[in-house]
Order: structure tokens, then C-alpha cells, then sequence
């Protein structure tokens, strides 16, 4: 790691710990040449994950991708940063659990509707909306009627 000051090119772990998130590893360095102190943030990444689009072609799996689609969707949400990365977090979790170098885009978008669902049901339709294709108002209302009535189970379940 290099000191964000001097550049010089190595640096000492003072301490690690869990970050508050609980999801990444929070580790205090020190500078061997100036003495700077800086924190780092390590997480997670997915790696050698091949990703099979609609069409049979083929790219490296991308964390920024599936946050850019789900930020979309979450535009004027009451969701905070912590929420996202928790969110994100689960999502890959779900990835890996697949455990192949392989997965198809569609596993991929079936696993951020399952998770947008629980958080936020407008997301939820959102993302829907454009991953399902919707081809007009009609599709669009089956999918929110579908969300409803498993809204009305849970709520005669919890009575």
C-alpha cells in the first residue's frame, strides 16, 4: 500500500478491525518513511466470475454494474449507504453460494429482485420493470398485483 502523502511504497497494518458495516475489514497503517497515519477499507470482490448475457455473449462479472442498476432503482428511496453495501453484500453472498465460474445475467437480476423486495417494494417494481421488460401497462400491473397480495398474506399471517 502506498503513503497517500510521500508515494512511498510500503506501509505497516497498526490495527484491524471489523467495520461497522460488518461486512468489510477496517485496518489504521503507518507510513515506514514520513510516519502518516491512514485507514484503509478491505472488502470482498468477487473474482474469475464469467457472466452469460441474453444474447450468449460472455463478460467478467462487475460489482459496479449491479450497483448501477440497483441505484437506479433506488433514486429518491429512502435508503441509506449502509443499507446499499448490506444489500450489495447479500447479493454476492448469493452469488458466490452458486459456487460455479459461470452464471447467466438472468440468475443474477432473479437474485437482486429477491433481495430489492425485501428492502424496498418501489425499488423492487423498478428494477422489475426494466429487467422483466415489461411490454406494456398490463404486465406491469400483474407483477404490482402479485406484490399486493403477498403483502395481504403476511398481513392476515401476523393477525
Amino acid at each position: 500500500m502506498h503513503c497517500p502523502i510521500c508515494h512511498y511504497p510500503d506501509t505497516k497494518v497498526i490495527n484491524s478491525r471489523i467495520a461497522s458495516d460488518g461486512l468489510s475489514v477496517r485496518r489504521r497503517r503507518e507510513c515506514l518513511k514520513c510516519s502518516f497515519r491512514f485507514s484503509t477499507i478491505e472488502e470482498i470482490e468477487i473474482l474469475n466470475l464469467t457472466v452469460v448475457k441474453r444474447n450468449g455473449y460472455r463478460e467478467n462479472y462487475c460489482r459496479d454494474k449491479v450497483i448501477q442498476g440497483i441505484k437506479k432503482s433506488l433514486e429518491k428511496r429512502a435508503v441509506t449507504n449502509d443499507n446499499l453495501k448490506k444489500l450489495i453484500s447479500r447479493i454476492e453472498r448469493d452469488i458466490q453460494l452458486k459456487k460455479s465460474n459461470e452464471i447467466k445475467s438472468s440468475q443474477i437480476g432473479k437474485i437482486v429482485m429477491k433481495h430489492l423486495k425485501k428492502l424496498d417494494q418501489v425499488a423492487y417494481i423498478r428494477f422489475a420493470s426494466v429487467y422483466q421488460d415489461f411490454k406494456d401497462v398490463n404486465s406491469f400491473k400483474r407483477e404490482l398485483n402479485r406484490l399486493l397480495k403477498k403483502k395481504k398474506k403476511k398481513k392476515v399471517k401476523q393477525k
